[in-house]
């Protein structure tokens, strides 16, 4: 993948996970593969692209 590459970051990774408790109201993302809290904006070399985001990336000629 290209630096430059406009989908790369953890919102559209295959390992983002996203809580929310009735404790507080705030979404938290957390990141399985490195076992800690991120933020969706951040971007690790260890991304790997839900399908729906392969499928866009194909398409838009990035892929």
């Amino acid at each position: 993948m290209s630096d430059n590459n406009p989908f790369h970051c953890c919102a559209t990774c295959i390992h983002i996970r996203s809580s929310k408790s009735s404790k507080n109201p705030r979404t938290s993302y957390y990141c399985s593969r490195l076992g800690y809290e991120t933020k969706t904006a951040y971007k690790f070399s260890c991304w790997e692209p839900k399908e729906a985001v392969k499928e866009l990336m194909k398409k838009r000629g990035i892929l």
